[in-house]
């Protein structure tokens, strides 16, 4: 069937879905894209404060980005890591070069360069002799939906019905590093800190500023890895190429995913100090993960961040819709807080209010809510001003009348 064949085939078929009922899917189905914008089926326009959540970071058919997909796709898409991959050694050096970071792993998502950072943790603990290495984690985290990720995660509705869970991860508070101190006196298994540097599932909570350093504090005293979990919060969201950039420190292992291929699956496991070297050959692997095509979309992605300022735009068009919704919110009885960090920004209410995704929808405009109260928006690094502006005037009617009709 050529392509033209199957385009055709999927405008005309009505489909009698066979698809897993895995996700409460909104009923909307998109045609294109342009910049901020997309189009569904019928022809009409939303305005995307989404981006895939956290992924389409460069937007809709970026024309650099599409010819640079299309260009390899023709050349080369797979070959497998029993050989050299060219690309993917390109971007581990230019991943090393803005990270400060030593190596490399690359596969598919979030949630398997997560699982890849809990393996190097247990295995650096069993090399130092401790025959159950124990993770420490947060509470309101969320780290994937694998076994060993979906146990590292703080949210007890997800882990439902999935038990028994994989053991080895102690929880604790998110945002308040003392709370460790009474564990790290009474285990001696602990291997890793295991931590998000802005919560995003959790409901955008970003915490002090001295949180990451007394962490790292923590992690030099004990021998311990620190491990950041960069997937949502990474790739220039909040204004830098990671947000723990904004403390100063540099974690252990770093983990990436969403933003880095601008919606072509790649996830990355990045190790440093202590943890560089703890993985040989076998000891970890994927089919897929790095090929050819991903890692142009990556190498892409990345080098149109830079060349356009995208980092240093996140922070004043995201300072400015915080401030603009703090000021246009504040005197709105059930607003709790407005918080975030450049384009990763929450909008805390006082009730659940998972009917603004579809009251939002309706007044072309895609948003997210998480942690059941949270309004999460996401937009696009390549946002403009003006459409900042849009946003804003769409959304604020929206909060205010839910919360004024509750």
């Amino acid at each position: 069937m050529t392509a033209d064949a199957v385009s055709f085939v999927l405008v005309l078929n009505n489909y009698m879905s066979h698809l897993m009922n895995t996700y409460a899917r909104l009923p909307i189905a998109f045609d294109h894209g342009r910049g901020v914008w997309l189009w569904d089926k019928e022809g009409n326009c939303y305005l995307d404060a989404l981006s895939g959540i956290a992924v389409n970071g460069l937007g809709h058919d970026h024309p650099e980005l599409t010819h640079a997909i299309c260009t390899q796709a023709s050349r080369l898409i797979h070959t497998s890591n029993l050989y050299r991959i060219i690309e993917q050694e390109a971007l581990s050096d230019r991943l090393a070069d803005i990270s400060g970071m030593e190596e490399v792993f690359f596969c598919n998502s979030g949630a398997e360069a997560n699982e890849a950072a809990i393996k190097l943790a247990r295995l650096y603990g069993h090399r130092k002799g401790i025959s159950s290495p124990t993770i420490i984690v947060a509470e309101k985290s969320f780290h994937g939906r694998t076994m060993a990720t979906l146990s590292a995660t703080g949210n007890r509705k997800v882990q439902a019905g999935f038990e028994p869970l994989v053991s080895g991860f102690i929880r604790v508070p998110y945002g308040n590093a003392d709370v460790i101190h009474p564990t790290a006196e009474h285990l001696s298994s602990i291997v890793a800190i295991l931590i998000e540097p802005i919560q995003g599932e959790g409901g955008i909570n970003v915490p002090d500023p001295e949180y990451l350093p007394a962490l790292r504090a923590l992690c030099d005293t004990h021998g311990w890895l620190l491990i950041l979990d960069e997937i949502q919060s990474g790739i220039g969201r909040t204004g830098n190429w990671f947000a723990h950039q904004h403390a100063g420190v540099r974690p252990d292992v770093m983990t990436l995913a969403k933003g880095l291929g601008s919606g072509v699956p790649i996830g990355a496991c990045l190790a440093s100090g202590p943890a560089a070297g703890v993985f040989g050959p076998g000891n970890h692997g994927s089919t897929f993960g790095g090929n050819p095509l991903a890692c142009i979309a990556a190498l892409t992605t990345l080098h149109i961040i830079e060349r356009d300022g995208l980092i240093a735009h996140a922070t004043l068009l995201g300072n400015f819709l915080l401030s603009t919704l703090t000021e246009q919110l504040s005197r709105c009885s059930g607003v709790v807080a407005v918080r975030g960090h450049g384009l990763m920004i929450g909008i805390e209410l006082d009730r659940p209010c998972s009917c603004l995704i579809m009251n939002a929808l309706d007044h072309g405009l895609l948003i997210n809510v998480t942690s059941e109260n949270v309004i999460r928006l996401l937009p696009p690094l390549i946002m403009k001003h003006e459409e900042a502006e849009e946003l804003i005037k769409r959304l604020v009617p929206l909060i205010k009348h839910f919360l004024a009709e509750d």
